[in-house]
């Protein structure tokens, strides 16, 4: 799969379509309106969560109920582009800079019902990371999930190398084939359910292709903002899984020390903890939430 799509897990779960109570709604980014998953006010405020390159608010349907239950709203989006969210036909509008505006937005409206923690998976926690350094004041606190100090190298960025010209040449249906041709080697890929495959066919081709374009090249070419990010004061915590093949476990480990931030390993997770270790993910997410003091604890 590109980066900051589904990984391949036990094929007995429903990943992301995991049953769950939250309802669809429709949330105003600066570039139009973003699709969502929304759970409904919570008393400990909102869990904001970004999902990474070629996926969806799908991706954390297995934590929407267990998270609303602890006590906090969880809202998940499809960023512009993804999914159900309309985006620009211009791929300079899937900047991290202008992504992150759409989550400023977004917050300012949730702040409304209390603090906003903020997570972003994999690409998503680039645009996240953008946000908080765009007004730090804007969140209680930042989870990195499956993401990394800089941008993405290695294999996975050089499959993106590799698609951009079918992407240019047959758009976003010759890359899903292409991508699915690759899949039929992979026993891994064959092990997940049909209706969880579908699914995914579905949402890929759901992507527009200048997202795919604009976030494939803001993915690969942003800077290293750790010591920018680590000035903020925000509390950050860090978690990845064991065996996490898009940036390396060494890398983002590194990356914790250097924001003196919490960091947890999932054990037996990929790049997707949310669908590959739901529950083992939630409590490293609630413990740290949990220690977060806001406005909310006074």
């Amino acid at each position: 799969m590109l980066p900051g799509g589904s990984e391949h897990s036990a094929p007995d779960d429903l990943r992301q379509l995991t049953p769950h109570r939250a309802s669809t709604v429709t949330l105003l980014g600066t570039a139009g309106p973003l699709a969502a998953l929304d759970t409904g006010p919570g008393p400990r405020g909102t869990v904001l969560l970004v999902p990474g390159y070629t996926g969806s608010k799908e991706d954390f349907a297995p934590l929407l109920d267990p998270v609303a239950d602890a006590g906090w709203r969880a809202v998940a989006l499809d960023q512009r582009g993804q999914h159900r969210s309309p985006g620009p036909d211009d791929p300079a509008a899937y900047t991290v800079e202008l992504l992150a505006q759409d989550l400023l937005q977004v917050a300012a409206e949730l702040r409304a019902d209390g603090p906003v923690h903020l997570l972003g998976h994999s690409f998503g926690g680039l645009v996240a990371r953008g946000a908080v350094l765009a007004d730090p004041g804007a969140f209680a606190s930042l989870t990195l999930l499956g993401s990394g100090p800089v941008g993405l190298t290695g294999p996975r960025a050089d499959l993106l190398d590799h698609l951009a010209p079918l992407l240019a040449a047959g758009g976003v249906r010759l890359v899903h084939e292409t991508l699915e041709q690759l899949a039929l080697t992979d026993p891994r890929a064959q092990a997940v359910p049909a209706p969880v495959r579908a699914f995914l066919a579905e949402r890929f081709l759901a992507n527009t292709a200048a997202g795919l374009t604009g976030m494939g090249a803001a993915m690969t070419g942003e800077p290293d903002r750790v010591a920018e990010l680590a000035a903020t004061g925000v509390p950050v915590l860090v978690v990845h899984g064991a065996d996490d093949d898009a940036w390396s476990p060494a890398a983002q480990e590194d990356m914790a020390h250097r924001l003196g931030a919490r960091h947890e390993v999932v054990a037996g997770a990929v790049h997707s903890p949310a669908i590959e270790q739901p529950a083992a993910t939630l409590a490293v997410l609630t413990g740290f939430w949990a220690t977060v003091r806001t406005g909310a604890d006074a």
